[in-house]
């Protein structure tokens, strides 16, 4: 009697090509191996599972009932190790169409995304763009760093800085970006479409997604500094607009979030609460000038979703009245070889291009 095997996938892979084929013969073949080979790995495997799986025929080789129960789990398990493989070559850029083919993007949440993917794919019609978000702008950069991302689009909220890995730098979109808030559409403040005080809200329930790096920690601090101590539910954004909506809770937001029915979108008296958008890159890579056009056409979008949000275009246009350069303070500082920005920058900050926000057309 041969000695039995443990059931590997190559195993199953075997069982599916004899199946597949109809034929041992033609099941080694497709497989590298010599048929005695393969015909000794058949009986063995038969002995693991106790039983004949293929009876012989003169139309070639068919499978058993037990064969066809064997084959019914064995296929999507090959399936399923074929696509981790080829997932994993993806990510370490190893694919068919070798390295460079594929652009692996990654994001925290953002209404710059959608016209973002959507100018890239345009621009860059040849390359396979992959996309994933992730509320965590720390697991985002860990990523960049483990080269499973090739660049991530994240926010770093003001007091809590991002863990940046060896190995990333950041490039500034915007140095700081105002967060306000979602409340009710029948608050006085959304009514007069002004800027509301976190002391009318202090008898307020805020929500907060205490998953998200950092916003938590930004909020306590502004309540802290404002003297208020509201209560806290803890949940997900997506969750937070409906209980917005119901007149249940407030809850921070972008700027660049829409109105919708029942919840209007405010600026926060005095902007006390902010965050810096950033992209990391690999050290060293940036992604060269295809890097370039990452950044630029995310700056684009970033200025479209600005423009179409009532709130977030009335902060920008009174902002943009003052005798200063058009959000001089708010945008990503200039190269430093052009001798102007920050005298003591991070040395794992690659810092962007001077590029005015404005309010023109797209």
């Amino acid at each position: 009697m041969l000695p039995g095997v443990e059931l590997e996938v190559r195993h199953l892979r075997a069982l599916c090509a004899i199946a597949d084929t109809g034929s041992v013969h033609k099941a080694a073949r497709q497989l590298g191996m010599t048929q005695p080979s393969l015909t000794t790995q058949l009986r063995r495997i038969e002995q693991a599972v106790g039983g004949q799986l293929f009876t012989r025929q003169r139309t070639g080789s068919k499978p058993t009932p037990l064969g066809r129960t064997v084959l019914t789990r064995a296929r999507p398990i090959v399936a399923q190790m074929t696509e981790l493989v080829r997932e994993a070559k993806d990510a370490a850029g190893l694919g068919p169409g070798g390295p460079g083919t594929r652009l692996r993007l990654g994001s925290t949440g953002s209404r710059a995304v959608p016209g973002w993917l959507r100018r890239l794919n345009g621009r860059l019609p040849e390359r396979d763009i992959t996309f994933q978000t992730d509320v965590s702008a720390n697991t985002l950069l860990r990523m960049v760093a483990g080269n499973q991302l090739d660049a991530a689009f994240v926010h770093e909220v003001e007091g809590s800085p991002l863990r940046v890995p060896d190995g990333v730098e950041l490039r500034v979109l915007v140095r700081r970006e105002p967060q306000f808030v979602a409340v009710h559409e029948t608050h006085a403040a959304a009514r007069a479409g002004r800027a509301v005080a976190l002391a009318e809200l202090a008898d307020q329930k805020w929500m907060v997604d205490p998953s998200v790096d950092g916003d938590w920690d930004g909020l306590r601090r502004v309540f802290v500094d404002a003297g208020v101590d509201p209560r806290i539910v803890y949940g997900d954004y997506l969750s937070a607009g409906d209980l917005v909506a119901a007149g249940e809770v407030v809850t921070p937001c972008q700027p660049t979030a829409q109105p919708r029915p029942g919840m209007s979108i405010v600026p926060l008296e005095g902007d006390p609460l902010g965050v810096r958008l950033v992209v990391g890159f690999r050290s060293g890579t940036g992604l060269g000038e295809e890097g370039d056009a990452v950044f630029a056409d995310l700056r684009a979008s970033y200025e479209a979703v600005a423009r179409s949000s009532p709130a977030y275009a009335r902060w920008l246009t009174t902002r943009n009245a003052a005798p200063a350069p058009p959000f001089q303070r708010f945008l990503g500082a200039p190269p430093p070889d052009s001798g102007r920005g920050d005298p003591h920058p991070d040395p794992r900050t690659s810092i962007a291009g001077q590029a005015d926000l404005s309010l023109s057309g797209d």
